[in-house]
């Protein structure tokens, strides 16, 4: 008998971590990121790829970091929610144009918009695993110091502009 109730406990122990990571929302997996120093990087400017931009270029300010690609479906998604938010002014916006063709994300923001400050070229994808990215697109919120305040992943909505970032990029810029 007690052969059998092993394996049914194995069972009913590995249902109940599955019914409760459904129940878990996928854009709030943790980052070990969060509270510490942005990875430093260095990189030529999409637009320009003679000149270069790191995260020591946005020091002193409260910015936003967002991961982005040009074959990226759920990039543009949230496009016309980055440019709406960049037309405000509230928050400066850089990209990261992660493992893309340089030709192809000129392209694309030529055809979409821009909304980013500037977009770094990361075309091998080394910045992007530095800051620990899953899949673009994805959203960091980076204090004056440098220090990475929030991480979000997926499309950025407008819920998650109005009850998350904007109100955290508020609280920072008081600091």
């Amino acid at each position: 008998m007690w052969r059998y109730l092993v394996p049914l406990g194995a069972f009913l122990a590995l249902a109940v971590f599955l019914w409760m990571g459904l129940g878990r929302d996928p854009s709030t997996v943790p980052s070990p990121l969060i509270n510490k120093a942005a990875p430093e990087f260095r990189l030529a400017q999409l637009h320009e790829p003679t000149q270069q931009i790191g995260r020591a270029d946005m020091l002193g300010k409260v910015w936003l970091l967002n991961v982005w690609a040009s074959w990226c479906v759920a990039c543009r998604q949230e496009h016309p929610i980055l440019m709406e938010l960049s037309r405000t002014r509230l928050v400066p916006i850089y990209g990261l144009n992660y493992k893309d063709k340089r030709e192809d994300g000129i392209n694309w923001l030529a055809q979409f918009g821009n909304p980013y400050v500037v977009s770094a070229s990361d075309i091998d994808g080394r910045v992007g695993i530095d800051y620990g990215v899953y899949g673009v697109p994805e959203t960091f919120v980076i204090d004056r110091q440098g220090i990475i305040r929030y991480k979000h992943i997926g499309p950025v909505t407008v819920d998650a502009l109005k009850t998350k970032i904007l109100p955290l990029v508020k609280e920072l810029e008081k600091t």
